[in-house]
């Protein structure tokens, strides 16, 4: 590195999050000189989310990598399940993608099956899905020096009055016959902090290193660090505590710390990549969802890893590697691509051209109608994720519904039971009208006192925009921009306001993020669409 880098690179940070808005479970991974980040996304395509850097710094996104149903059916997904913790790996040429689907939260099932697939390249073509055992969640890869590979997993046990969390497991897979052969062994069973889960497996100075990720996924979440001499074990967890953790510093603006993959550098520095939340209020609601951050990790000679002080840092200085910066995303998206661009996700089906098409009129993206807003086959949104308290979504619509079940507009969206709908509809009286509809906890509420006759008006903006706590909905019928006279509260957006606990069991869960998105309902089937000239997102 010439001097000149050298002195760039040193006064370069790393600025948690690294990648913010809906970003959680992160696996890291490094081949050459590129950098990689997967990514969570449960109900959304395309699913695993991933990024690429070059100096830690600067990320851009790739898009997702499974975007057929090929690869996985997310048709009928309950809120926040389908694709939870993918692990990325790359051996002998090829990169490997683990991904757990889980079904379902009741009564410690989980019904979590784990596929595996390969590429030759991160943007594919990737292979037939190898279908893994379905004993638990959160599976990953571990590439031994020896040439072997193992499959580690949580191990559920839904056996009433057991833990659930049954520890960490590991069985041997064998790459040329794409199966797993032998038997599968538990080999740690975790702390006295339980909910062991998200195990990642490395090898350093001659010992194996377990991270996994210990007490659930909110204010009490950790990085537990254990080692051992033998792949098997015994796993001695590290004496000095977790590896990182936000638990007692609720003073921190980086919360729930846990869930972290390792990275070593090609000058032997190592990384570590975790999931983070941002409330708006000490320990409040997450509206961002859950982030993902990036920490140093030190290591004493002959002893264990470290980040400093135990807590996520907001900055520090970045690695001595050349600066990579990618072009800026523009605000506007035209539509002028044969294909949706990388900033948007699909909620439980790909973008097919079933129902997006960007083709029969060019800069213009067209939705044909789905199903409802609880409707969980074949909904029509297109979601851009919020990155930021102060964010919006403008765009512009062409709709001509005939009938109170066709619906076109802009939603502030975090599932099913929770969000905000300002959408054009058919009034009965037959004139074209704009509409709210919230949904909180699945309490649907209509806004008759803020409808707004939409008149003549053949291109109608519409407008929604995160204001801290609060979200406003706004429209331009020609006349320019208006802003409906009501502040709805953000905060029901989060994963927090999600979570639903009845009889000590979970109903509902929150795993996502918010979401700005284009919504179209065809409920009675008639072939409706809607046309969205552009869409602009903005961040503050």
């Amino acid at each position: 590195m010439s001097t000149e880098t050298a002195d760039i690179a040193a006064i370069r940070s790393i600025r948690n999050p690294v990648l913010s808005g809906f970003h959680p479970d992160p696996s890291i991974l490094r081949v050459g000189d590129d950098y990689y980040l997967a990514t969570s996304t449960f109900e959304w395509y395309p699913a695993v989310r991933v990024h690429h850097s070059r100096d830690l710094v600067h990320w851009r996104a790739l898009g997702g990598i499974i975007n057929e149903r090929r690869l996985l059916d997310l048709r009928g997904c309950g809120d926040s399940n389908g694709v939870w913790a993918p692990d990325l790996s790359y051996h002998d040429g090829l990169f490997h993608l683990v991904y757990s689907d889980v079904a379902s939260f009741a009564s410690g099932y989980w019904d979590p099956q784990n596929f595996l697939i390969t590429a030759p390249d991160i943007t594919g073509p990737w292979s037939d899905p190898v279908v893994l055992h379905a004993h638990g969640f959160d599976a990953s890869l571990f590439h031994d020096d020896d040439g072997s590979s193992w499959l580690l997993a949580m191990s559920a046990d839904w056996r009433p009055g057991r833990d659930r969390f049954g520890g960490i497991e590991i069985q041997r897979y064998d790459r040329e016959e794409r199966r797993l052969v032998g038997p599968a062994r538990i080999i740690f069973r975790g702390t006295p902090v339980g909910l062991t889960e998200g195990p990642h497996l490395y090898r350093h100075d001659g010992w194996y290193w377990l991270v996994t990720a210990e007490g659930g996924t909110s204010w009490e979440h950790q990085v537990t660090v254990a080692r051992s001499r033998e792949l098997f074990g015994p796993y001695e967890v590290d004496p000095a505590g977790p590896l990182l953790t936000s638990v007692d510093r609720p003073d921190l603006r980086l919360q729930k710390a846990g869930h972290g993959s390792m990275v070593r550098t090609q000058h032997g520095d190592w990384y570590l990549a975790h999931l983070v939340g941002r409330p708006y209020s000490p320990r409040g609601n997450c509206v961002l969802g859950r982030e993902t951050a990036i920490q140093k990790v030190d290591w004493a000679p002959g002893g264990w890893p470290s980040v400093a002080g135990g807590v996520p840092a907001d900055e520090f200085p970045a690695p001595e590697l050349p600066a990579h910066p990618w072009p800026d995303e523009p605000a506007t998206d035209d539509f002028d691509a044969p294909v949706l661009d990388t900033r948007w996700s699909t909620l439980r089906r790909p973008a097919g051209p079933d129902w997006i098409d960007l083709d029969s009129r060019p800069s213009y993206l067209r939705i044909r109608g789905g199903q409802s807003p609880v409707g969980k086959q074949t909904p029509s949104l297109v979601g851009h994720r919020v990155g930021a308290e102060r964010c919006s979504l403008e765009t512009v619509v062409e709709f001509a519904p005939t009938d109170y079940r066709h619906l076109a507009g802009i939603t502030a969206y975090y599932n099913t039971m929770n969000w905000y709908y300002l959408y054009l509809t058919r009034a009965d009286d037959g004139r074209n009208a704009l509409e709210l509809l919230s949904s909180n906890s699945g309490r649907r509420t209509a806004h008759p006192e803020l409808t707004v006759d939409a008149g003549t008006a053949v291109r109608v903006g519409l407008r929604a925009v995160f204001d801290g706590p609060v979200v406003r909905l706004g429209y331009d019928l020609g006349d320019g921009w208006h802003d409906l006279p009501v502040e709805l509260d953000a905060t029901i957006l989060s994963d927090e306001h999600a979570a639903m606990i009845i009889d000590g069991e979970p109903a509902a869960w929150g795993f996502t993020g918010a979401f700005l998105g284009l919504w179209v309902q065809d409920l009675g089937n008639d072939g409706i669409w809607a046309d969205f000239d552009h869409a602009t997102y903005r961040e503050e």
